[in-house]
């Protein structure tokens, strides 16, 4: 393939695309409520995922456009096999600067050591509850010892920061809250509360919480301060527990505050369809295109003309049914 950079990706509305979440698999063994139906058998087949290879090859033909930050992302993606070596093609791109993972850690305990050793610099786990019992019945499996134990054997490999993605709605108990906060900062974590976003009929089944408010009053309790460097946070809004420290606590608010102005980020789901907003429905098929022979320019050539067709900002607020994927199918 030819490695030699073309115009980076700039959208019709000035972004500058340089993020790119790959979906490994749509698969999870977990069933989070929020995300995927319990009984779900929807999936992709397996011969329409892409191989290592393909998906090396297409993240290659984004790295060409500009691209220099990855995630690697499910369904649960420790449950496709070679996820490490597929991340170590990856970092040996040179201009991939930050290669990331988005996990439930039910097996992380076992990768840890393989992921870190492979090049992946950063880890954001799913963490709804510390409570095992509301664990369970969020997630349909009684299994917090496994995450914990994944996030101490994380931690003990050198993975930092280690970022605790909490999905928060309506009904979710402040003290659940309070106790993920206080085992962050025992522990040297993030804690990032997310608003739960209407997609698909799962997400669309709970009322999200307004956590511009909520992250405000618990930082004031906390006596936690607004984070100061928010030049590569993304969409998250960061406090901390004194001037100048690490972030500690952040909140990703696309309901009540959205972000969809800076946006940065298109997503590939494992069968290599592109999508270019969380909230709309507009996609790419380049895993069709690249299984009927495309070469690198044609693919690249629908990948421009994805990005120039990105649209300005999701509709959760007043289309709230517009998105009838659900999460696990699009990708974290």
């Amino acid at each position: 393939m030819n490695s030699s950079p073309t115009t980076p990706m700039i959208d019709s509305y000035g972004r500058k695309i340089s993020y790119l979440r790959v979906s490994v698999t749509d698969r999870c063994d977990l069933r989070c409520n929020y995300c995927m139906p319990k009984g779900f058998k929807g999936f992709e087949e397996p011969a329409h995922w892409l191989t290592h290879a393909e998906m090396a090859r297409v993240v290659g033909l984004f790295v060409r456009l500009g691209v220099s930050k990855v995630r690697l992302t499910g369904g649960e993606p420790l449950m496709r096999r070679g996820v490490a070596e597929l991340a170590a093609r990856i970092t040996a791109m040179p201009q991939v600067r930050d290669l990331s993972l988005s996990t439930n850690a039910t097996t992380l305990a076992k990768h840890a050591q393989d992921l870190k050793e492979a090049g992946v610099k950063r880890l954001n786990v799913s963490l709804d509850s510390l409570d095992a019992a509301r664990f369970a019945e969020i997630t349909g499996r009684d299994c917090l010892a496994d995450v914990l134990a994944g996030l101490q054997a994380a931690r003990q490999v050198g993975f930092t920061p280690i970022k605790l993605n909490c999905v928060v709605n309506a009904q979710t108990p402040a003290q659940d809250i309070e106790q993920l906060l206080q085992y962050a900062l025992d522990n040297g974590f993030i804690l990032r509360l997310i608003e739960n976003m209407p997609i698909g009929s799962t997400g669309q089944q709970f009322q999200h919480a307004n956590l511009t408010q909520m992250g405000s009053a618990i930082a004031a309790r906390k006596f936690l301060v607004p984070a100061l460097d928010t030049s590569d946070t993304g969409p998250a809004r960061y406090w901390t527990s004194g001037q100048g420290g690490a972030p500690v606590l952040g909140v990703i608010t696309p309901m009540s505050q959205h972000f969809c102005e800076t946006c940065n980020r298109v997503r590939l789901t494992v069968d290599g369809t592109l999508h270019l907003c969380l909230g709309q429905e507009n996609s790419v098929p380049l895993g069709r295109m690249l299984r009927d022979g495309a070469d690198d320019e044609q693919l690249i050539a629908a990948i421009n003309g994805g990005i120039a067709a990105k649209p300005e900002r999701h509709e959760f607020n007043t289309k709230r049914a517009q998105v009838v994927r659900f999460m696990s199918q699009t990708g974290g």
